[in-house]
């Protein structure tokens, strides 16, 4: 599946931030509560919430509500995803350029 730019790039925003690489860290053992999370890396809700929604914008991270609180988990099908976009942006094509070369 050929990822758009917009994609790409979603997926690459929620890999760039040390705080969300942090919280992926959190999710490695497994589904955890938001409030365990933000325990877990000290910053307000509200910060809280704007890297759990670009997490799951990027579809590496899925939140399930239960009750008043959101559960998060890393959606292997998102990381998936995430390695072939890296997979693809980094294929060689073979081409090489003839910038320079005399005729």
């Amino acid at each position: 599946m050929e990822m758009t730019d917009k994609r790409i790039a979603e997926v690459f925003k929620a890999l760039c931030d040390e705080n969300r690489i942090k919280i992926l860290k959190l999710l490695q053992s497994g589904e955890k509560c938001a409030c365990h999370l933000n325990d877990g890396i000290n910053v307000t809700q509200s910060t809280m919430s704007h890297h759990m929604k670009v997490l799951c914008d990027s579809g590496i991270v899925v939140g399930r509500k239960q009750g008043k609180w959101m559960h998060y988990s890393i959606s292997a099908e998102g990381v998936q995803a995430a390695m072939e976009c890296l997979k693809e942006l980094t294929a060689f094509s073979g081409e090489r350029c003839d910038c320079g070369k005399k005729e």
